[in-house]
């Protein structure tokens, strides 16, 4: 398995659910989980939490924190900004040729950046 991990069974199912049709998507943990017992199989929610918090570490998806309490985990690793549908809970990608700053603000001294995360929230009218 990519990323150094060790190619567990469970592993492996949910990276089939994840990418195995070529597609990129934003999952919960919650949401992943379900998708594994609808294909009949059997791992814990605790395990999907480790698989993707596992994932992520390795490099291989990353967390995209909507608030403090709600986590999403997106398979499509390049730097691009996210739509947040308040009405339905779900995370899409937004279009990122279009996403322009004029200007970030000055970093502390002594850091560097890491990456800027750009949530968009949508609500309906």
């Amino acid at each position: 398995m990519r990323g150094g991990l060790r190619p567990t069974r469970q592993r492996l199912v949910l990276a089939d659910l994840l990418v195995g049709d070529g597609c990129h998507r934003h999952v919960t943990a919650e949401s992943l989980f379900a998708a594994a017992e609808g294909c009949g199989e059997r791992v814990s929610l605790a395990t999907v939490y480790n698989t993707l918090r596992a994932f992520c570490e390795a490099g291989l998806m990353q967390e995209v924190v909507v608030d403090g309490a709600k986590s999403y985990f997106d398979t499509r690793m390049d730097d691009h900004p996210h739509f947040f549908w308040e009405d339905t809970g779900t995370l899409t990608d937004a279009p990122a040729e279009q996403l322009a700053f004029a200007r970030l603000p000055d970093l502390p001294e002594g850091t560097e950046l890491a990456r800027v995360d750009v949530v968009i929230r949508l609500r309906r009218v």
